[in-house]
């Protein structure tokens, strides 16, 4: 184990890339090629910045989405251009990587648009396979739509891909909605419907979060998906349970998974954004949805983490509370920021050393604990300063064979700069983290939904 206080970080770039296109979103996600190939990053990238789908803040882009695969020494092995009918944001066209057929080697799924001329023609969507190993187009379904005529623009075009196993058998899911009306879909290795599930906008209990972790909560050898605060199987998309069912029908901004080794049990932490009259907006619940903790009484949560601190690897959770936000071609912005710190399994509030606004938890040299990057900067857990990395986080986790986690940071001019630690040790703790269903599943959401970082409670 690396002793904390001893270790002297040794930050460098691992790998760099131009991708000839100007930046103003990036998302990534590694990706398995099979046998004894590299392994690969996908980037999905656009010059405009991140186009979301509340009417507030939509705005028409000027560029379009596009697709490049590269292995971790640079090669580039395709590159893919989406074209004007799809939309360059990850609600409109979430991305995920899948082994569906199993035969070794990922497919790359995503939500396409085959009407160039109508971008928000919901009858146009397809589901669409691409083999990752060319680019090439290995099938195409009809994409679910559901509430195009009795949901706005904001709630409708909320799109999800994800996946998991079922004793070992891979399932797929697609889900649409996140506020109001909310629909999954299992779907089984030939592509066949497995399970279908409606959840209407007036049935009892929470929203969709924008997080969308998929976990075997009990370990029963099938994978849950933690749908807000619902747990669903994904064998036959039946609810397992609902959090707070009776008394909260609100979106939680983040779900967290948070694993307490000493007992052997998930836990669940969460974020409330909207159903300002419920209280607590900050809550923790075990592996049957009973709450164990509550915070914080009143307030928007936007932005949220568990992570591993301290001597004894406890995990902390953070949340954010803002008094509003605003986003459109020039970026994201938020005001009235409190952040909130606390001890993710007694609730008890603990103080930071840092800023943890737009922060994510990353374990740079592989001790088993977690360092922070974000604002152009990667901070050790006392708040000194590691790197100036500049730039912006699209992945931080273990993305390549190279000691530690890493982090992918994206440049306005088109760079693409993968960071480690020369230092970088994997002590016996973070190999065994590496190798959790749980991460593996979640290191490759990073291009569905919102859910950079979620593997940090493990």
């Amino acid at each position: 184990m690396v002793n904390l206080k001893s270790h002297t970080y040794d930050p460098e770039v691992v790998l760099e890339l131009n991708l000839r296109s100007k930046l103003g979103q990036l998302r990534a996600i590694p990706v398995c090629l099979g046998g004894d190939r590299e392994k690969a990053v996908l980037a999905i990238y656009c010059s405009d910045f991140e186009v979301d789908p509340y009417h507030e803040m939509f705005f028409f882009p000027n560029d379009t989405l596009k697709m490049m695969l590269f292995t971790q020494t640079g090669e580039i092995l395709w590159e893919k251009d989406l074209g004007k009918g799809v939309i360059p944001g990850h609600w409109f066209c979430p991305v995920f990587p899948f082994d569906l057929d199993g035969d070794g080697s990922d497919e790359i799924w995503y939500v396409n648009n085959i009407d160039q001329s109508h971008p928000l023609g919901l009858k146009s969507y397809r589901l669409e396979r691409l083999d990752a190993k060319n680019g090439d187009v290995m099938g195409q379904w009809v994409w679910p739509s559901y509430g195009g005529f009795t949901q706005n623009i904001g709630q409708t075009f909320r799109n999800f891909i994800m996946g998991g196993y079922v004793k070992g058998e891979p399932v797929l899911i697609s889900a649409q909605g996140t506020y109001k009306h909310m629909y999954l879909q299992g779907w089984n290795k030939n592509m066949s419907g497995r399970w279908s599930l409606e959840i209407s906008g007036d049935a009892p209990g929470a929203r969709g979060s924008h997080k969308c972790p998929v976990i075997d909560l009990n370990n029963d050898g099938v994978d849950e998906i933690l749908w807000g605060e619902r747990c669903i199987e994904i064998d036959t998309g039946k609810e397992l349970f609902c959090a707070d069912r009776d008394s909260y029908k609100g979106h939680s901004d983040g779900i967290h998974p948070v694993y307490d080794p000493k007992s052997k049990r998930w836990y669940i932490f969460t974020a409330r954004e909207s159903d300002a009259k419920s209280s607590p907006r900050v809550n923790l619940y075990d592996d049957k949805g009973n709450r164990v903790w509550g915070s914080v009484e009143a307030g928007h949560m936007d932005m949220s983490w568990v992570a591993r601190m301290g001597e004894e690897h406890g995990h902390i959770a953070m949340a954010t509370r803002i008094d509003g936000k605003t986003a459109g071609p020039d970026g994201l912005f938020h005001k009235g920021c409190i952040e909130y710190t606390f001890n993710a399994l007694t609730g008890e509030e603990v103080s930071l050393p840092f800023s943890t606004y737009r922060t994510v938890p990353v374990d740079i040299n592989g001790d088993g604990i977690h360092e922070f990057a974000g604002n152009g900067m990667l901070l050790d857990m006392y708040g000194n300063v590691i790197a100036q990395t500049g730039g912006q986080v699209a992945m931080a986790s273990k993305l390549i064979d190279y000691p530690g986690e890493q982090l992918l940071i994206y440049y306005p001019e088109g760079i693409v700069r993968i960071w480690g630690d020369k230092n970088a040790v994997d002590c016996t703790e973070a190999k065994a983290r590496y190798e959790h269903p749980f991460y593996k599943l979640g290191n490759r959401l990073s291009a569905s939904g919102s859910n950079l970082g979620i593997i940090a409670g493990l």
